[in-house]
């Protein structure tokens, strides 16, 4: 029985002070207040301010939820769910957390609902708007609001002007990071910065901020150029975004449970590489209509570019697959072009007669950008959409990458779960390139398995600069970027040139130590794989042997060491077996010191980097203490398995 405090009167509400709410452990802290009909709220760790004071509230056609706010109650609940996520960072999640309702009303008499939920690393809270006597809303502006101490430093990534990019294609979440910046800073676009955004509180901690369950009821938002003393506010998108189609604002029917934004606290980064509240807060839309199966790929135009869409090309790919012992070969664009529909289904039934399954290309297109790459207008529309995805299930085909969205607008969000829905009645596993930030997808959608939304290894092809950067990047898309959501960044490429023709084109600066590790370090359940036919002869058999053995999909993973931008180091376990991987961003070779207390004693296997950029491998045991030190050269990296 619910005690009489937790409903309140309007009088008595307005009398109290601010609501507090903590984390079961009681270490993190969330204060609500209400300031003259404005809504604010504050966080603390362990008595120390990660968020000062922080605007809440709506703009809406029933009027402000910014202003002239009453209180009008306030309840309160224990929270304590156990679920899987079968192809994830982890697989068993127990999510334990306390939970404050604070409800108010505005000037026409509608209503507003603050949920928080607090669990002992994370922030999560959402608006439930509902009206007294009316049916619909649009939301046209937010007021949330995130203001860091003034002590805080940004890791954050800017947000791209609309019709940037090749073909217009732009923004699709591939810009460059600020690493370490005032707060302050603006992005040098004016537009602010896309989720997540990561913080450093000085001496006190990390926070980072993100949003997830975002389906087709609203919009993706992002964070706007911060104030001079580092209050980042809520924006919604821009008109310009998806060629100009479809609004800006947002329009759903009541009841309306907006999207969460949340905030993953800590003294360490740990607490932000193993959070799991982008889906701790979010429920399955529908049930999966069968078993999606998480592995590994080839992929022939990481390297071999577009001059490799023919058939013999392809054929090789789908060999290197069987050959690795991998589930799946990716046949990526002009496929419908260069191959035609007959000789696709034809290498299906090939890629099948040697235990490799197909996933396809498609281009998103309508009418939102000038990306030429066929198969085109297929995913756009629901007719031509099914009726593809009918074809695709009955030649054999398992999943699709789509790509060049360019947009967070809520028609844009509906395109996106429209693909993911029609994908699960045809059995289709869905990847998204050009794309937005999943955002708690991974269990809303069930055959959803990874976004790119990060500038990823195809820049390895495209400049010199990026290839330059590559060991560094890994750095904070591990610590940043990978820990909200399965990133697809297409690693592992052990030719020394990203061509097909030995010598040509760019340059790869990182060890073959470095390569290893980053099939690790990047978290998707499906992995796109750069090996290339040459490789298997080229490397020696302890590579070759790790790389049919590192799986795609884990049971837990944990935060061993790192700083953005200079170092990174994780464990992963996949069943019984342990991955510890790490590399170096930093221009001089470092050591790393592993504390390692679940493997301590235990002698694995180490490949490490060796001369000539080469990797070697050698047998060593974990210190009784559970601490390893590993050496890592100049874009160099090292993988410890079982």
């Amino acid at each position: 029985m619910k005690t009489t405090w937790l409903f309140l009167s309007l009088a008595l509400v307005a009398a109290l002070p601010a609501q507090e709410i903590k984390s079961p452990d009681g270490a993190l802290a969330v204060k609500l207040s209400l300031d003259r009909g404005t809504l604010a709220y504050s966080v603390t760790r362990g008595g120390q301010v990660m968020l000062e004071p922080s605007p809440l509230g709506l703009e809406t056609s029933l009027g402000s939820f910014a202003t002239g706010l009453k209180a009008d109650g306030v309840s309160t609940a224990k929270l304590d769910e156990r679920y899987t996520l079968p192809h994830g960072k982890v697989r068993d999640v127990h999510y334990v957390a306390n939970e404050l309702t604070a409800r108010f009303t505005n000037a026409n008499g509608d209503n507003l609902e603050v949920i928080f939920r607090v669990s002992d690393r994370d922030v999560a809270f959402a608006y439930r708007l509902s009206g007294k006597d009316r049916r619909r809303v649009t939301i046209r502006s937010e007021a949330t609001g995130f203001n860091l101490p003034a002590s805080a430093t940004a890791f954050v990534t800017w947000q791209a002007k609309p019709g940037d990019g090749w073909m217009a294609s732009k923004p699709s979440y591939e810009e460059g990071y600020f690493v370490d910046e005032p707060i302050g800073k603006k992005s040098p676009t004016g537009l602010g910065f896309t989720f997540p955004a990561l913080f450093r509180v000085g001496d006190a901690g990390w926070v980072l901020v993100s949003e997830t369950g975002t389906s087709g009821n609203y919009a993706g938002t992002r964070l706007v150029d911060p104030t001079a003393d580092g209050l980042y506010r809520i924006a919604f998108p821009e008109p310009g975004e998806n060629g100009g189609i479809g609004d800006a604002s947002v329009s759903a029917s009541l009841p309306l449970l907006t999207p969460w934004r949340t905030l993953t606290v800590g003294a360490t980064l740990a607490p932000i590489v193993e959070s799991t509240v982008a889906t701790d807060v979010v429920k399955p839309l529908y049930a999966p209509s069968q078993a999606y199966v998480p592995g590994r790929s080839t992929w022939s135009w990481l390297v071999w570019q577009d001059a490799s869409m023919n058939e013999p090309d392809q054929r090789a790919f789908i060999d290197l697959a069987a050959a690795m012992g991998w589930e799946y070969i990716l046949i990526d664009a002009l496929w419908e072009g260069n191959l035609g529909r007959t000789k696709l289904a034809e290498l299906v039934a090939y890629a099948r007669s040697r235990k490799v399954d197909v996933l396809l290309w498609y281009n998103s297109n309508g009418a939102w950008n000038d990306a030429p790459q066929d198969p085109r207008n297929r995913m756009d529309t629901a007719p031509a959409r099914q009726n593809e995805m009918a074809w695709l299930k009955s030649i054999g085909v398992k999943g699709l990458k789509v790509d060049f969205f360019g947009g967070d607008k809520q028609t844009t969000i509906k395109l996106y779960e429209d693909i993911l829905t029609d994908g699960n009645a045809h059995g289709l596993m869905l990847v998204f390139h050009g794309a937005t930030l999943p955002r708690g997808w991974e269990r809303m959608y069930p055959n959803f398995m990874a976004s790119e939304a990060a500038t990823v290894s195809e820049n390895l092809i495209f400049t010199q600069g990026f290839a330059d950067g590559e060991a560094r990047l890994s750095t904070i898309l591990s610590l940043v970027r990978n820990p909200v959501a399965p990133l697809d960044f297409g690693p592992l490429v052990l030719n020394r040139s990203f061509h097909k023709e030995a010598g040509k084109g760019n340059k790869r600066r990182t060890t073959d130590a470095f390569q290893l590790a980053s099939t690790v370090l990047y978290q998707s359940p499906l992995q796109h794989f750069g090996l290339t036919p040459n490789n298997l002869t080229e490397q020696p058999p302890f590579v070759i042997d790790f790389l049919k053995q590192v799986p795609a999909d884990w049971d837990e993973t944990r935060y061993l060491a790192g700083y953005p931008g200079k170092d990174i180091a994780l464990a992963r376990r996949h069943g019984d077996r342990w991955y510890v991987a790490a590399s170096n961003g930093e221009k001089q070779p470092k050591e790393l010191t592993l504390n390692l207390p679940f493997l301590a004693g235990r002698t694995l296997t180490l490949s490490h980097d060796a001369p000539g950029q080469k990797a070697a491998t050698r047998q060593v045991t974990v210190g009784a203490d559970g601490r390893l030190t590993l050496t890592l050269e100049v874009g160099g990296g090292a993988v410890l398995y079982q």
